[in-house]
């Protein structure tokens, strides 16, 4: 296996147009913090680090928008833009060392997706290198682009399985005038599950809405008796100011108390509050249903690790049903893990929806698919894969259907 440190988008191409002759896997890497998810690559060969791809190419202020090479981490972006007023609104966990085009390719985002949406929302050009060395670029530099196939999005969350994102063109937002994070605490997941309904169904704009399990909870030095409620806001100063007035009548009225104003610090660890709360983390599985589900799934799964013997704890995006549940075991522990993993699946699937596995060793993975089923859709991915990258060089076998 051989590392290689392309600095320009033309050393890229050369690097794959060889890579692709030659038959030999690449593996594009950004900061390494999506290498958990999906499955091994069934063959190794070079590893393409952008490291040295890290400049902000424009910014236009005016015109909301910035272009970036993909190697350049998310924090330094957001630094530089913040000495504008801006920022790309996306909050992935371990932000400091993701970089733009490993945000990309996991079209990955955190607790402000329930307002700003993924990496798929704010992207609006990109240069992608695909397999045979061949630069292509799709969508503008301007946010209204509507003109042809919006190409773009064909590689946000491909990891890196269809080609090599090299430059990527986003939409930007205004920094808030103010900016408050609230926990609320309840006395069962059902009274918080009541609370998050009154909570949607209201005029309030909140910018998150998460749910945590008490394990989680006390994870982030909250009540690890109780189940909380973190909601975010931001906007003008006067709006916050009623927004939280309005949360906390809307609390008290679902039987809620323990109103606490958050640090700003606190952002980072909502994501990973699951697996921050069990120090032993062997597995983490993402699982995605209705939001009105959510916390039956949390009780139910819950439920399922404490049959089987093991310490779970769960975390999740409420108001957009993404629920990430983290398991703790010991190697011994390996066909409980298994067993658990495939009913917190089958749970999943039962509430209408899915499950991925972003975090397990290889003996698990090779014993329940990190993907699941992608029905019908299987057959179109292939044809897309087979037509962008023939030899099968980028990622072998990571991504759905060993794609």
């Amino acid at each position: 296996m051989a590392v290689i440190f392309p600095g320009s988008t033309e050393d890229v191409s050369a690097v794959l147009a060889q890579a692709s002759e030659a038959a030999v896997p690449v593996t594009p890497w950004g900061g390494g913090t999506a290498v958990g998810v999906g499955a091994s690559p069934a063959r190794l060969g070079i590893v393409l680090n952008l490291g040295r791809m890290s400049g902000l190419l424009e910014h236009e202020p005016g015109d909301l928008t910035a272009t970036v090479q993909a190697g350049m981490p998310l924090r330094a972006l957001q630094t530089a833009l913040g000495e504008r007023g801006q920022w790309l609104s996306l909050d992935p966990p371990d932000g400091d060392v993701a970089t733009i085009g490993g945000v990309l390719s996991a079209n990955a985002s955190g607790s402000r997706r329930h307002l700003y949406g993924t990496a798929r929302d704010v992207l609006i050009g990109i240069t992608v290198v695909c397999a045979d060395g061949a630069v292509i670029r799709g969508g503008g530099k301007v946010v209204k682009n509507v003109a042809g196939y919006d190409i773009p999005k064909l590689f946000v969350g491909a990891y890196g399985t269809l080609g090599v994102i090299v430059e990527a063109t986003v939409k930007l937002r205004p920094r808030a005038d103010e900016e408050v994070l609230l926990a609320a605490r309840f006395a069962s997941l059902k009274d918080c599950a009541l609370a998050v309904r009154q909570l949607l169904l209201s005029d309030l704009i909140p910018s998150a809405v998460d749910v945590l399990d008490g394990d989680a909870a006390g994870a982030l030095g909250l009540s690890r008796e109780h189940a909380v409620l973190v909601v975010g806001f931001d906007g003008l100063a006067e709006q916050v100011a009623w927004q939280r007035g309005e949360f906390e009548r809307i609390i008290l009225d679902s039987g809620g108390d323990g109103i606490v104003e958050l640090p700003s610090v606190m952002w980072a660890s909502l994501p990973i509050a699951a697996r921050l709360a069990v120090a032993d983390t062997v597995a983490v599985m993402r699982m995605s249903v209705l939001p009105a589900r959510v916390t039956e799934l949390i009780e139910r799964a819950g439920t399922m690790a404490r049959g089987a013997g093991l310490r779970a704890a769960f975390s999740a995006h409420a108001g957009v049903g993404t629920v990430s549940g983290a398991l703790a075991g010991r190697p011994e522990s390996i066909n409980a893990i298994v067993a658990t993993l495939r009913e917190w699946r089958s749970a999943a699937r039962a509430a209408g929806g899915h499950a991925e596995i972003e975090q397990a060793p290889l003996a698990v993975k090779e014993r329940v698919d990190p993907w699941d089923d992608a029905g019908a859709s299987l057959r179109i991915m292939q044809r897309i894969k087979a037509r962008l990258d023939p030899k099968g060089i980028l990622n072998p076998g990571r991504f759905v259907g060993a794609i």
